[in-house]
C-alpha cells in the first residue's frame, strides 16, 4: 500500500536521511534550521549551551511561531531549562524529540498548516 498527501505544504521539507544528514531538495544539510519559508545549514552550539541567539533566525518571525521542534540529535535529549523558560516568555512551545523524529513531525504539522520552526542537531 502506498500513501500519498493530497497537498503538499507550502515551504522547505526534509525529504530523507543521506550520509549523516537531512535531504532538503537537493541540499544535504548535517545541522538544520527550519522555517515556514526557508531550510538553512546550521553550525549549533552544544545541546547544553543552546540559547535564543543560537535560534534567533526562527524564532524572530512574523507572525511568532507556535513552538519550536528541536531535534536533539540520535536520541531524546532534554534542553536547558533556560531556553525552555525564554520561549515560554515569549509565548513560543518547544517540543523535543530526537532528530529523526523532528524531521518527520515537520512535514505532517507544515501539511497541517501549523505555523511551527525546527532546529534539527546532527544524528550521526
Amino acid at each position: 500500500m502506498r500513501f500519498e498527501r493530497e497537498k503538499n505544504p507550502d515551504g522547505p521539507l526534509v525529504n530523507g536521511f543521506v550520509r549523516g544528514g537531512f535531504r532538503v531538495d537537493e541540499n544535504v544539510y548535517r545541522a538544520l534550521l527550519l522555517s515556514a519559508n526557508r531550510a538553512d545549514g546550521w553550525t549549533p552550539p552544544p545541546l547544553d549551551a543552546l540559547d535564543e541567539a543560537a535560534l534567533a533566525s526562527v524564532l524572530d518571525l512574523d507572525p511568532v511561531p507556535e513552538f519550536l521542534l528541536l531535534g536533539t540529535g540520535a536520541t531524546l535529549v532534554r534542553p536547558p531549562q533556560s531556553l525552555v523558560g525564554a520561549l515560554e516568555k515569549r509565548g513560543i512551545g518547544i517540543e523535543p524529540m530526537d532528530s529523526r523524529a523532528a524531521a518527520r513531525a515537520w512535514g505532517v504539522l507544515r501539511g497541517e498548516g501549523r505555523w511551527i520552526t525546527a532546529a534539527l542537531y546532527p544524528f550521526a
